[in-house]
């Protein structure tokens, strides 16, 4: 291990991720300078893949985890890994082809904090001095061939959500996580570069990065979905969205709006009560707790509404064993999380694949931390087929026509990184 204090960090970390670029397999977490109670590190680059498992099983990466017990790894789950969780399939068209679970031992681990950056590798001096020799390439815009297009219309969309409605009122579900896959084909875009400019334009802290031979990650999460300190579990889920305002004022106004508005409110607590149903499966008896409600945080494109849920894990949980107990995240379901799950599968037309899925660590230590994957664009080079999601909580009081214009305000960010407008 190397140890160094770097005066222009941005730059270092810059070079660092071009730097792991060049590996078959990377991954690179990123706080973008967000300060939270339970954030331990500011951004961690791991490149190259000693080990490696896509199993698609919780079972096979409690194995993997445990040979490599004293090392750390990075990967993700993709929200179909449900239908191992409950009796459930994914019969919509999948256009991407990520696996359901795949983790990886690192070669090289960078762990940065401040100016602070800690070099794990066998090669840590050859690392530094390779990423210290990388020029620091411009931000380029991204060029796509053909225009980006959804699988529904607005008229389409709304009429879904009517339709579900109507499960609402017959007491089916009383909240759901109803999502669009916006997509454009036979567009070759350079991902690194992509991620830059998405991460410039909505610096998030749980911006991830993942690279995965042909398969790219290109993420500005804002939520965390579960970690893991010491012997604490945290959940943070994101329910309540509001569009930035034109000024000081205007943005007092909307943060004021969305913390109050009951909609919001109601959204919130039911996926709030969902978490902590999911996390009391792993919790020791009575200590599941909400240490704060209807947060409101503000980032650069929108204020989102956050709350916090906490409880001591139980004697023999694992840690896989615990995110197995809350997966798929409450706020990308809905309640009852299994029939909300069952209509969706009915009601969206693609695969949700990593979208809903979540990236993130396990660490020596025991730790772990773990995003929600939503702001984030899915790119298979191969095939050249880009995609993302997004999508918005339906309750009874959902109006249909405000829903499809907060996804299109979660998508924001994404259309302005491709310079693109929605063709339906």
């Amino acid at each position: 291990m190397v140890k160094r204090i770097e005066p222009d960090i941005h730059a270092f970390k810059t070079k660092a991720l071009h730097w792991a670029n060049t590996f078959d397999t990377a991954c690179y977490l990123d706080s973008n300078g967000y300060t939270d109670l339970y954030g331990k590190y500011q951004v961690l680059i791991a490149a190259g893949a000693q080990q490696q498992t896509s199993s698609g099983s919780f079972q096979a990466l409690k194995d993997f985890l445990q040979d490599q017990s004293d090392r750390w790894c990075f990967g993700f789950f993709a929200y179909d890994l449900k239908n191992e969780i409950e009796d459930l399939g994914s019969a919509n068209e999948d256009h991407l082809g990520f696996p359901d679970l795949y983790f990886f031992a690192p070669e090289h681990l960078l762990i940065i904090n401040g100016s602070e950056v800690h070099i794990l590798s066998a090669k840590a001096e050859e690392v530094y001095q390779k990423i210290m020799d990388i020029g620091l390439p411009a931000v380029n815009r991204v060029n796509l061939i053909t225009p980006v297009c959804s699988r529904f219309s607005r008229e389409e969309y709304v009429r879904s959500v009517r339709q579900i409605k109507d499960h609402i009122t017959r007491g089916d579900i009383y909240v759901t996580n109803f999502c669009q896959e916006f997509y454009t084909e036979n567009s070759v875009v350079n991902p690194l570069q992509t991620f830059r400019t998405l991460n410039n334009i909505s610096p998030n802290p749980q911006a991830a990065y993942f690279k995965m031979g042909d398969r790219y990650i290109i993420s500005a999460t804002p939520e965390r979905f579960l970690a893991k300190r010491g012997s604490k579990l945290i959940s943070q889920p994101i329910k309540g969205t509001a569009a930035r305002g034109l000024n000081a004022i205007d943005d007092d106004r909307a943060k004021t709006q969305l913390r109050e508005l009951p909609k919001e409110q109601q959204e919130n607590v039911m996926i709030v009560d969902l978490v902590r149903n999911d996390l009391a499966r792993a919790a020791k008896p009575g200590t599941v707790q909400v240490e704060s409600l209807f947060d409101v945080q503000s980032f650069k494109q929108v204020h989102q509404m956050i709350s916090t849920v906490t409880c001591e894990i139980g004697n023999g949980i694992s840690p896989v064993d615990a995110i197995r107990s809350a997966f798929p995240m409450g706020s990308m379901t809905g309640a009852p999380k299994l029939r909300a799950m069952q209509l969706m599968e009915q009601f969206e037309r693609s695969k949700r694949g990593v979208y809903s899925g979540a990236i993130g660590y396990f660490s020596p230590d025991g730790d772990f931390d773990f995003n929600v994957v939503i702001r984030t664009l899915l790119y298979n080079a191969e095939k050249r087929y880009l995609s993302f999601h997004v999508g918005s909580a339906i309750t009874f009081d959902a109006d249909p026509e405000k829903e499809y214009d907060e996804c299109l305000l979660k998508a924001k960010a994404i259309l302005e990184v491709l310079d693109q407008k929605v063709s339906s």
